[in-house]
């Protein structure tokens, strides 16, 4: 696209960006502040644990918590390295495939999801939900999806493995 077709943003249009990009930056700090101060724990690793808790499965290959959380598997074998350390999670050889591994939650990984779970969606209800109304929580479950639809359709949405 050349300069001269640019649609450029209007004053409303640009004064929404500026709050969306705020949130953007703001929200993952605060959320990383509250499982820190909280939990002891950061976002990714809270990520993680709650994927692996909410499974009816008792493990799952790495693959597929990546899958879930629409993370690239090399960020995710990173964090599971740390977590492993921590004795959050243990890896065990796949009886399915023997290249892979899966990983489950630990006793302490366990104890860590519950414990942590409860302040934390107290501090996402009362960020997010308690502080719109019905309607405004309805615009959000129809806006969101459409974002995220037009990143998928520009390739440029979170990898899915």
């Amino acid at each position: 696209m050349k300069s001269d077709e640019t649609r450029w943003l209007t004053d409303s249009e640009q004064e929404l960006w500026r709050t969306i990009r705020e949130f953007l930056w703001q929200f993952p700090s605060a959320m990383d502040r509250q499982l820190l101060r909280d939990a002891q724990m950061q976002s990714g690793e809270y990520s993680v644990l709650a994927v692996l808790s909410e499974t009816p499965e008792p493990s799952l290959r790495p693959a597929d918590v990546a899958q879930g959380l629409r993370w690239d598997r090399s960020r995710l074998s990173h964090l599971l390295r740390r977590m492993e350390a921590k004795g959050l999670i243990s890896r065990c050889s796949d009886e399915t495939d023997r290249r892979g591994h899966q990983i489950a939650l630990t006793e302490l990984g366990q104890q860590t999801i519950q414990s942590a779970a409860p302040t934390h969606v107290t501090f996402v209800r009362e960020t997010l939900f308690d502080s719109l109304d019905p309607a405004e929580r309805k615009a959000l479950e129809s806006a969101l999806p459409k974002i995220l639809d037009s990143l998928e359709k520009q390739g440029l949405r979170g990898s899915s493995c």
